[in-house]
């Protein structure tokens, strides 16, 4: 494990190095921002195939709602009848999490790269890089301390929540009007069907905001693959599901955080 650290450490230095000419003292800012787009865009095909199967998704509705006048009173049938019904359409309900899955391992790996201290057994030089004059081994606690909210340090903090606050919005406002134009198409069979997916779509419109809570807590280099990756998801999505129906694009809303 400690190999591939320095592998990947040496990948991002090498980055940084290209960019310094540009970025200066900030290189390596711009370097997780580059890697965040480059993951990003390897997770893409994903993106638009969890798109293309909310679109199958919602050429279901009308065959849901006959399950759904068939089985009204026994919700045990209706629920397997549906996941059949999804099965043999090779449609899953779950798809709009996989992009969101299959980058999990890039954020953790930024994560520990810029927490531990040594790095193959040799002082980790990346902590000494810095976005502007926030360290990004540094957390927002550490910026509280030095300086306060509104020092140096704490404004790039501020920065920062200011972008997820805006997107998050942007996400908040999206997903609530395709849930609610979803509700009358679809009856709410997924909520229904798919266990615990109910209490999953009456947090779904929240999800966003709690990268405010991640971006606060964890390094500032794993900040801003979050904050980059979650800007990066509200535009894919708008451009993706602009053509779809809303009912459709609201069952795809799990995706937000991604």
């Amino acid at each position: 494990m400690s190999d591939f650290m320095s592998v990947f450490a040496d990948l991002v230095g090498s980055i940084a190095d290209l960019l310094e000419p540009v970025f200066h003292g900030s290189a390596m800012a711009a370097a997780i921002v580059l890697f965040t787009a480059c993951v990003r865009l390897l997770v893409h095909p994903l993106s638009r195939a969890s798109a293309r199967g909310q679109k199958a998704r919602a050429k279901l509705s009308p065959q849901i709602a006959e399950l759904r006048k068939k089985h009204s009173k026994n919700p045990e049938k209706l629920q397997k009848a549906v996941l059949e019904l999804h099965r043999a359409e090779k449609v899953s309900p779950l798809s709009g999490c996989l992009p969101s899955l299959f980058q999990l391992p890039a954020f953790f790996l930024l994560y520990h790269l810029f927490s531990n201290s040594s790095i193959g057994g040799e002082a980790n030089a990346l902590l000494g890089h810095k976005l502007f004059e926030a360290p990004l081994g540094g957390r927002w606690a550490d910026a509280l301390a030095d300086g306060g909210v509104f020092g140096a340090q704490g404004l790039v903090y501020l920065g920062l929540f200011a972008i997820v606050a805006a997107v998050a919005t942007f996400n908040f406002r999206r997903t609530k009007k395709q849930m609610a134009m979803a509700a009358p198409v679809a009856g709410g069979s997924d909520a229904q069907q798919v266990p615990g997916m109910g209490a999953i779509t009456k947090v779904m419109p929240f999800m966003s905001f709690m990268t405010l809570f991640t971006v606060a807590f964890v390094p500032l280099a794993a900040a801003l693959y979050v904050v980059t990756s979650t800007t990066w998801s509200a535009v894919e999505r708008a451009v993706l599901y602009r053509d779809m129906p809303y009912g459709a694009a609201g069952a795809g809303a799990l995706a937000t955080a991604g």
